[in-house]
């Protein structure tokens, strides 16, 4: 079945403290992306952020990020006031986050709800549910906060090799601030449920993203070091990347770290399967990110500045995908493909019946022909105008060498669209195309420029900052939507 969908992340969302939460902003952009003709609101990773405020760098794979934790659904809880809330210093840039502010009083005005909580069934059965996952991150991250923020490869030895006395010990002296922990996740994911909830019964599906890798950093590798390519010491053998492109001399050093794949298989890809099968209760499809990691990764050694002098190593192949699919079914997957793909690459995606990415601003290389160009597209696939990585279709014209501007032109015969006017016909491009799925960030349909750039890959200090202004998208954008969508079929039924 033909269809659409908008790309925005949560943190994007316009509201009144300092960062998009599940506030009532969520629930009107649903009812915006239902007016519009759309079927899918397309997110980024929601889990806990640390250094760099990146999603794809998380504290846990499960745990959510307490930043979209909506205040005013606390004040109408009880546990929190307005005014307590507006005294906050959220920043005061309606545009941009502003991260340290965002730290400095988040976690305050949380911990303020937190003594106001009274735990109940709810939170009982929460807790429990979650116990196997819950238990390691609340624990890692009341021991991180009381050692001052530190990495637990710095913590002592006794805590990094998890020794059961210093677990118990630490258990009972933080046992306050693990349960503000359990009651910042409690609310996320109560939320969060809410918030899909309402999106599915108004006919919109919610794509996630998840990360190949996990942060170094995280609950995640201290709970389950066996996972990783570890030394003795706990420390990395080599890390994560990709090597030098024509988009970085230097290449991208990641620095997570590495799975020990025979390990996995051995486990019959355990982890792996928990994973997706909980990700599939948060979003109706996952897009995987990073998949050529799984038939071949990039290993960088530990310590290196760049990831120049990396190579290439086997991963897991069709072989986990099949333990998936035998233990959870068929499920709606999208795999992140970009990038150089070899033909063992493209022959693992086509195994596994995933659809891939197209991306147009990665089509219009005037000195040679492109997988990316919509008349090279099957239906099993997913077309995009650009993801969170790329500059918005505005900046990137602006970047274009002119060859390939005018290619592009000529590709569309627009030679006469004015530039401010030429995102919608890049929308109209991949709303055209055969791709049974196209995705369309908002800054595209709102014609912005660099100035709404979400991510610039190898950079830090800029990114994940951009979001919508209050009552930015109007009912003439949103009548226009519908009317490009219904044009090319994409409607609901």
């Amino acid at each position: 079945m033909r269809t659409s969908g908008v790309l925005l992340p949560i943190s994007a969302l316009p509201s009144k403290y300092g960062i998009g939460s599940f506030s009532k902003e969520a629930f009107t952009f649903v009812d915006q992306l239902k007016k519009g003709g759309q079927r899918n609101w397309q997110i980024l990773p929601l889990g806990a952020t640390g250094y760099g405020d990146s999603p794809y760098q998380s504290f846990s794979t499960y745990a959510g990020n307490p930043y979209y934790i909506d205040l005013e659904t606390l004040i109408e809880e009880g546990l929190l006031t307005k005014t307590e809330c507006e005294a906050c210093d959220f920043g005061d840039n309606p545009r941009y986050i502003d991260y340290k502010r965002i730290y400095d009083s988040r976690f305050d005005i949380l911990r303020k709800a937190f003594g106001r909580f009274s735990p109940d069934t709810e939170f009982e059965t929460f807790v429990m549910e979650n116990s196997w996952w819950l238990k390691d991150y609340c624990l890692y991250m009341a021991v991180k906060n009381s050692l001052g923020g530190i990495s637990w490869s710095q913590w002592s030895e006794e805590l990094k090799q998890r020794e059961a006395g210093a677990l118990k010990e630490k258990q009972e002296e933080l046992a306050e601030e693990i349960q503000f922990f359990r009651f910042q996740q409690y609310e996320f994911i109560k939320q969060w449920r809410a918030l899909k909830s309402y999106a599915n019964a108004n006919g919109i599906r919610i794509i996630g993203d998840i990360p190949i890798y996990v942060a170094f950093d995280s609950a995640d590798t201290w709970a389950n070091p066996e996972l990783f390519q570890f030394d003795e010491k706990g420390n990395p053998v080599a890390v994560a990347g990709c090597p030098p492109d024509a988009f970085s001399k230097t290449g991208q050093l990641w620095g997570n770290p590495l799975y020990r794949w025979d390990y996995h298989k051995a486990t019959g890809f355990e982890w792996w399967i928990r994973r997706m099968k909980y990700s599939f209760t948060l979003y109706d499809t996952v897009r995987v990110d990073h998949f050529r990691g799984f038939d071949e990764y990039y290993a960088i050694p530990y310590g290196d500045a760049t990831a120049e002098f990396g190579w290439w190593e086997k991963g897991p192949g069709l072989f986990l995908f099949q333990a998936m699919k035998e233990k959870l079914g068929t499920v709606d997957i999208i795999a992140e493909d970009l990038g150089y793909l070899t033909g063992s690459v493209l022959k693992l995606v086509r195994d596994t019946g995933y659809p891939g990415m197209k991306v147009l601003q990665f089509a219009f290389d005037s000195r040679e022909e492109s997988d990316y160009l919509p008349h090279n597209y099957q239906h099993n696939c997913v077309v995009y105008t650009g993801t969170h990585d790329n500059n918005t279709i505005l900046g990137w014209l602006g970047e274009m060498a002119p060859e390939d501007r005018k290619f592009a032109r000529h590709y569309m015969h627009n030679a006469k669209t004015a530039r401010k006017e030429l995102p919608w016909d890049f929308i109209r491009l991949a709303l055209a195309s055969v791709a049974d799925l196209a995705v369309i960030p908002i800054q595209d349909y709102l014609c912005l420029g660099s100035e709404a750039r979400i991510n610039t890959p190898s950079t830090l200090g800029t990114n994940w900052k951009w979001r919508l202004l209050p009552g930015e998208i109007g009912d003439k954008l949103l009548d226009r939507m519908k009317d490009i969508t219904k044009l090319y079929g994409r409607l609901p039924a």
